[in-house]
């Protein structure tokens, strides 16, 4: 299921859209939920990064879509944004906050089936996994693959990614629950290591993105035993 955002604050062009994903959706046999949002303040307002694709006006009313596209980037590094408008000049600045694409008024039923057609493929090809955690200000999607591991203090999760660190809440044993299929192993009470970023093992301690984290003594021999299982798989 794709998860698509409309923000657009014209009626006509929002039906408009709305409609040509629904034929767009028949036509390509992809599944796609279509949310709608009439003005950028509405979107960016308790944001949660959970769609796939954003479909946005530059031009609005009360926060335009560029400035609603720098509030998203802050909570969500993987949406695909699209922006619609009648000027093309505008759509340029759409680079300024990663937008793949822009797509000329009056649209086109052929020109957004090429560019939505684009944005899925590129979608596919990511296919990775992702989870959402809360934070201070918002929700955060992290890509599974990207973690490092994941620290517990006091009901306190610590994320530490490729793209930087991130503190949530939650438990240690639900994490552990969720993410084991994924190569996660819990080296000791506090630590969640993702078995593909482990360098070794030294001093009763795992190697991981130049950081020594201790291997408790119970679970010497199944992380030992992990790592080694995840080293033959990989050599496969």
């Amino acid at each position: 299921m794709i998860r698509l955002a409309i923000v657009e604050d014209e009626k006509l062009y929002m039906d408009q859209l709305k409609a040509f994903i629904q034929t767009y959706q028949k036509e390509s046999g992809n599944k796609i939920e279509i949310h709608l949002f009439s003005d950028g303040e509405e979107i960016v307002e308790n944001y949660k990064a959970e769609f796939d694709i954003i479909l946005m006006d530059i031009q609005m009313h009360f926060m335009d879509g560029m400035t609603a596209a720098e509030h998203i980037r802050k909570k969500d590094q993987e949406v695909i944004i699209m922006f619609i408008t009648n000027m093309a000049q505008y759509a340029v600045k759409g680079y300024e906050v990663d937008a793949m694409d822009y797509i000329l008024k009056p649209v086109s039923y052929f020109a957004l089936s090429q560019k939505l057609g684009r944005a899925i493929a590129r979608l596919k090809k990511r296919s990775g996994n992702y989870m959402t955690i809360p934070i201070s200000d918002g929700m955060q999607r992290l890509d599974i693959s990207k973690i490092y591991y994941i620290e517990s203090h006091s009901h306190i999760i610590m994320y530490h990614t490729f793209d930087g660190e991130y503190q949530s809440r939650g438990t240690m044993q639900d994490l552990e629950d969720k993410l084991q299929k994924y190569g996660f192993f819990r080296c000791n009470k506090g630590y969640l290591v993702n078995m593909r970023y482990v360098e070794g093992y030294r001093d009763g301690c795992c190697i991981i993105a130049d950081e020594k984290l201790p291997v408790s003594r119970l679970r010497k021999n199944q992380f030992l035993k992990a790592m080694a299982d995840y080293m033959s798989e990989v050599m496969k």
